[in-house]
């Protein structure tokens, strides 16, 4: 029996904000992937995983590429597209994560929500099998009319333990400075059809760079975003809980942007916030309880250079999914059009845990 928790916690979601050269080359100790994914056609943006119930081992890493004649690409753990199971074209599609046990209809599916900025809609897709469940897609940002402030970006979805609510967490290519930048959305069965509902605005954005990536940590009720070339902000996901920015952190030491963001649960409270340096190609991990009498207190506890080129969105898993993954992944977009997978135990190396759990979904 499939215990249903926290398999994959977060997903770290990528605005691209145009094609960069590498500011850093590779270093002679960053860490190497064991499996690089073929090559997508424009832009590696952002991963997602999805966990296959009846076998680990034919899971699937879900990839974007984020061009105007962009998609939604599937790969298997070897790192082989399967073109059967690719959308393409989407116009913009930057973000990408997944949803396990949703009512739709007379079934229970697992589904890929993604952004498509062009069109201004969140697209929904049902897994394994790709097929659209949303309609034609589900408009964001309705009633805005500043340049970039309908078209979706960064995204990350969560599934309220209290309630087994699905909302989505959407930010934007460009908006307001002054509060309102992130809405959340309620996702509900109408019909057969996904649809979503605003529920709430909030987050603040400095107006810079734009907001490169989103997290959500279900268990701890938080929900992450990277303000690039100024740090992560940290809110409560409950959109009950008030407004308030609970930390702004990983906003020194940082060669340029701050991309990816994803969450390793160690336990139900403890584990490692793991924030993107792109133009160092280096991986920050902070931890993700806080630090003793404030848990938003975000400590850095170490720092590691991987072989990803201005890596993106990425996401990390504590399940057991091959031999080559036996515990956990960490997967990275790179700017070499591919989606590196390395071996958890291998960020970890001896400062961190590493936590084999059974086969989870939330």
């Amino acid at each position: 029996m499939i215990n249903r928790l926290l398999p994959v916690l977060a997903c770290s979601l990528l605005l691209a904000c145009g094609h960069q050269q590498h500011t850093a080359e590779v270093a002679t100790d960053a860490i190497r992937p064991p499996v690089i994914t073929d090559n997508v056609l424009y832009t590696a943006s952002t991963p997602a995983l999805w966990i296959n119930p009846i076998n680990p081992e034919q899971s699937l890493i879900l990839g974007t590429d984020s061009d105007t004649n962009g998609g939604l690409y599937a790969f298997g753990l070897q790192g082989k597209m399967q073109k059967e199971r690719c959308v393409i074209p989407l116009k913009q599609p930057h973000s990408v994560d997944v949803a396990y046990g949703f009512a739709l209809g007379d079934s229970t599916v697992d589904m890929a929500i993604v952004t498509e900025a062009t069109t201004q809609r969140l697209r929904a897709f049902r897994l394994p099998g790709m097929k659209p469940i949303d309609g034609g897609g589900m408009p964001v940002f309705e009633g805005e009319t500043g340049e970039g402030f309908r078209e979706p970006g960064a995204m990350a979805l969560y599934k309220q333990p209290s309630t087994g609510k699905l909302y989505a967490f959407v930010a934007r290519k460009n908006g307001p400075t002054d509060g309102g930048f992130v809405w959340q959305y309620l996702l509900e069965n109408k019909s057969g059809t996904l649809s979503a509902s605003v529920v709430r605005k909030f987050g603040t954005y400095s107006g810079e760079k734009g907001v490169f990536a989103m997290a959500v940590d279900p268990a701890l009720g938080y929900v992450y975003y990277t303000d690039a070339g100024i740090g992560v902000r940290k809110y409560y996901a409950d959109p009950e809980k008030g407004n308030d920015e609970l930390a702004l952190f990983a906003n020194t030491d940082f060669a340029e942007n701050q991309s990816g963001v994803a969450i390793y649960p160690a336990s139900d409270h403890s584990g490692y916030i793991l924030v993107s340096d792109q133009q160092a190609n280096r991986l920050h991990i902070f931890s993700r309880e806080g630090a003793a009498g404030n848990p938003h207190q975000h400590t850095l506890i170490k720092s590691v250079n991987i072989a990803t080129l201005e890596s993106t969105g990425s996401i990390v898993s504590t399940a057991p999914l091959n031999p080559t993954f036996k515990s956990g992944l960490f997967v990275a977009g790179s700017l070499d059009r591919t989606f590196h997978l390395y071996r958890w135990e291998d960020i970890a190396g001896k400062e961190l845990k590493v936590v084999v759990d059974s086969v989870k979904v939330q």
